[in-house]
């Protein structure tokens, strides 16, 4: 992708929208709307990296109720003709078409790699990447399967929402996140996944969220790993304006 003169690419991640509860979500909610609103006017592209939402899973006809001011700015955004990627993180692992048919916004469940101006990136949310987190790795396997999401499925989703939302608050085992505090390069998960990544490949950036914490860490002298940080502490995000990428507080 050339992004065009003026224009900008847009990175945001772990808004945990609903947590702790909707009430408490709320203005978190309308800043990160009005984050949006303000970025449209040069976004050339926005990358939303995974936990939008505490909880979020697709019934067959039912989603969770709420989200109205998100879900109408993303959809006031893609209708502009402005191309908005999702990024399933470990707290909305549960996505099955809603996005893609309601908003016109594709969803991946893996990292993807893009090229802007001959710039190479490494993008993903990055939950059970990298070695170690064997606990939670295990989990998710559960939570993705068939067996597991079809189980699911059938309890009244006034029942699973209310349960899948105490868990996810409470246990850390399910969120896959330790308490955000920087743990060193050395015992930083995603930080050895890029190092290991640039054994066999070139990025010049590798992109992030899940840690709750805004990082910039060079990886060599020419690659870089960064983590979003989230939208309840610290309401920061990428920008990458063609040459730089940059992180920025809202």
């Amino acid at each position: 992708m050339n992004i065009p003169k003026g224009k900008k690419i847009y990175f945001a991640s772990d808004n945990h929208l609903g947590a702790p509860t909707a009430e408490a979500s709320r203005p978190r909610e309308q800043k990160f709307v009005a984050w949006l609103d303000e970025i449209k006017g040069d976004a050339a592209a926005i990358f939303l990296m995974g936990d939008l939402f505490d909880f979020w899973f697709e019934y067959k006809t039912v989603v969770p109720k709420g989200f109205t001011r998100t879900l109408g700015k993303l959809a006031e955004i893609t209708d502009s003709g402005i191309p908005v990627y999702f990024f399933v993180g470990n707290h909305d692992l549960w996505m099955n078409g809603y996005f893609q048919e309601e908003l016109g916004i594709p969803v991946y469940h893996k990292p993807q790699e893009y090229t802007f101006n001959n710039k190479t990136f490494l993008i993903g949310h990055g939950d059970g990447l990298g070695p170690g987190d064997k606990g939670y790795k295990r989990m998710k396997k559960i939570f993705t399967s068939s067996l597991g999401k079809w189980l699911f499925r059938w309890l009244h989703p006034d029942i699973g929402v209310k349960i899948a939302q105490y868990l996810s608050v409470k246990n850390k085992l399910i969120s896959g996140d330790d308490d955000a505090k920087f743990l060193g390069e050395d015992n930083e998960w995603l930080v050895q996944y890029c190092k290991r990544k640039l054994e066999t490949k070139h990025s010049d950036y590798f992109i992030f969220g899940h840690r709750h914490l805004p990082l910039e860490i060079e990886l060599n002298k020419n690659s870089k790993y960064v983590n979003l940080g989230d939208w309840i502490q610290y309401y920061t995000y990428g920008v990458f304006d063609g040459e730089n990428l940059e992180l920025k507080k809202f």
